[in-house]
């Protein structure tokens, strides 16, 4: 796919991956669509992007609801005249606490409405219009390793709903053939990524908020990075730059798994993959954090 003069939106834009994602695909001649629940934030990044000359707009979205995701695509098209490239890269980390059986159900239909539903609604309001213009277009779903490849078990709404994304996303490139468009599922890393994930909480809506005090401080990448420390996991970083380079290549070459390599995340896929073919107990879960 040639992407010079190509649309793209970008979801989760304002800052981390999608903020770079904006940067480098419009560096590489697209006009770019930028969304974020976080209008501040993403008016700052849609300034930034301005001085460098990169054509954009920003849009405020929540993508945990349908008419909102709707008004995105027909600012996109309006600004645009129609989209070409969609990454539905926004994503929250839930912030429950405790075992599950007692996470709170709004923990669980938070992550679901942002990491599932905002990956759905971004396909039903996008796919028909890159459709009708019949020119080569592609979708990238922002998945994870911790579900995409193994769950982390302290990680239970993220991880499931970022296994969710890969198995969507297997669909959608198997009901796009035959068609100008493609998929592709994005795995950042291979390393931690110092994002505002794990920041999520501070833009926790209203209808989604907990409804008992929340006993322990919420995860962040330093107790993260505690949590693989324990399970023997070295600790290192993958620049957020690099996961968007990664992602434009991936696109122009049509490459469905943009899965940097990684001797670590292969070993915990092929521990996962052995077991469920040996049917047995998966005992590599036991070495993490609970």
């Amino acid at each position: 796919m040639d992407v010079a003069g190509k649309v793209a939106v970008i979801t989760g834009g304002a800052g981390g991956i999608g903020r770079e994602m904006g940067e480098i695909f419009g560096a590489a001649g697209m006009k770019i669509v930028l969304s974020d629940v976080q209008p501040e934030p993403l008016q700052k990044t849609v300034d930034h992007l301005k001085t460098h000359g990169i054509e954009v707009i920003g849009h405020a979205t929540d993508v945990s609801q349908w008419d909102s995701v709707c008004e995105l695509r027909d600012a996109a098209v309006q600004a645009f005249g129609t989209v070409h490239v969609v990454c539905n890269n926004a994503g929250i980390g839930a912030g429950a606490e405790g075992p599950m059986w007692e996470h709170e159900l709004r923990d669980w239909e938070w992550a679901i409405g942002v990491n599932v539903w905002g990956v759905i609604h971004g396909i039903n309001a996008f796919v028909p219009v890159m459709l009708a213009n019949g020119e080569p277009g592609h979708i990238v779903n922002t998945s994870s390793g911790n579900g995409g490849i193994s769950p982390l078990p302290s990680t239970p709404q993220y991880a499931a709903t970022k296994a969710a994304v890969v198995t969507i996303t297997e669909c959608l490139y198997g009901q796009l053939a035959g068609t100008p468009l493609s998929a592709s599922v994005l795995f950042p890393g291979p390393n931690i990524l110092r994002t505002g994930l794990f920041e999520s909480w501070r833009s926790r809506p209203e209808r989604f908020a907990k409804t008992r005090p929340r006993q322990t401080p919420y995860t962040t990448v330093e107790s993260l990075e505690e949590q693989m420390k324990a399970a023997g996991v070295q600790i290192a970083y993958t620049e957020p730059v690099d996961v968007a380079e990664a992602t434009l290549e991936g696109i122009v070459n049509d490459t469905f798994w943009i899965h940097p390599a990684s001797e670590r995340t292969d070993s915990a896929l092929r521990e996962r993959t052995e077991s469920i073919l040996a049917r047995s107990q998966p005992d590599y879960l036991r070495a993490v954090p609970g």
